[in-house]
C-alpha cells in the first residue's frame, strides 16, 4: 500500500462497553489504514459486533476513544455518519417497499438523483426484482438489495457485520469485489466475520477477539504478498 494509505481511516483506544454489570468490550485499541481490509474473527458473545457499531455511532463507548476518518465518534458522530456504509447482521430494509423504493429512499436521503440506481440494480443482478417488495424477497436477495445501497452510499469507510450471510457463491464473490474496488480507491473496511474462508482473498489482517479484548492480530499472507 502507498503512503497516502497508510493513514489511519479507523482508530480506537481502549474501546470499552458493558451491557448491565457486564463488560462486553475491554479496552480495544485498533488502528485500520486507508486501503485496508479487517476482519474481526471470534467466538459468539466476544464483542466484535458491538465494537462495529460503537465505530459506527450506533452505539456510545463506557470508556475509551475512538476516530473514523479523523472525526471523533461521540463528539463528531454525524461527521463519522458521512463516511461510513454500515451493513448490519440483518439487512434493514423496509419490507412493504419494493426494491427499487428501498433504494429511492436511500438516494432521496442522501440528497441524490436517482441516475445511479438502474446501474447499481443491475450490478447486484436484481433488475427483475426491481418492482418486487422486499418481504417477497429471498434472504439473499434481500442482502444483494443492501449491498445496492452500499453503493449508492459511496463510503470511505465500510463497516460490514457477516456480509456473506445467505449468500451463494456469485453473491460472495460480488462482496469481494466491491470491497476491493473500494479499497483500491482507499476505502477501508472492518468485517466481522463467522468464518474466514468467504473474504480471504480480500483480507489483508485478522484481528481475533476474546472476551471482549483483542488475543491475537496476523497478517493475510496470500494478499499481503
Amino acid at each position: 500500500m502507498s503512503d497516502d494509505f497508510q493513514t489511519a481511516a479507523i482508530e480506537a483506544s481502549g474501546l470499552a462497553r458493558r451491557y448491565g454489570a457486564s463488560w462486553v468490550l475491554r479496552g480495544v485499541s485498533l488502528r485500520v489504514a486507508r486501503g485496508e481490509v479487517v476482519g474481526l474473527l471470534g467466538t459468539n458473545g466476544s464483542g466484535k459486533s458491538t465494537l462495529l457499531r460503537i465505530l459506527a455511532t450506533l452505539l456510545k463507548p463506557h470508556a475509551g476513544s475512538g476516530s473514523v476518518w479523523g472525526h471523533d465518534i461521540v463528539r463528531n458522530a454525524a461527521a463519522v455518519r458521512s463516511q461510513i456504509g454500515f451493513l448490519a447482521h440483518s439487512p434493514g430494509l423496509y419490507d412493504d417497499l419494493t426494491t427499487r423504493e428501498n433504494l429511492t429512499f436511500v438516494t432521496a436521503m442522501l440528497g441524490r438523483g436517482e441516475g445511479d440506481i438502474d446501474r447499481v440494480l443491475e450490478r447486484v443482478d436484481l433488475a427483475h426484482a426491481a418492482g418486487t417488495q422486499v418481504r417477497a424477497l429471498s434472504a439473499g436477495m434481500q442482502r444483494r438489495v443492501a449491498l445496492a445501497r452500499l453503493m449508492l452510499v459511496r463510503p470511505k469507510v465500510l463497516f460490514l457485520d457477516e456480509p456473506y450471510s445467505n449468500l451463494d457463491s456469485s453473491g460472495i464473490a460480488l462482496v469481494n469485489a466491491l470491497v476491493g474496488e473500494w479499497t483500491a480507491e482507499g476505502a477501508a473496511a472492518l468485517v466481522v466475520l463467522h468464518e474466514l474462508a468467504p473474504a480471504a482473498p480480500v483480507l489483508h489482517r485478522t484481528v481475533t477477539l476474546h472476551e471482549g479484548r483483542i488475543a491475537s492480530s496476523e497478517p493475510n499472507v496470500a494478499v499481503m504478498a
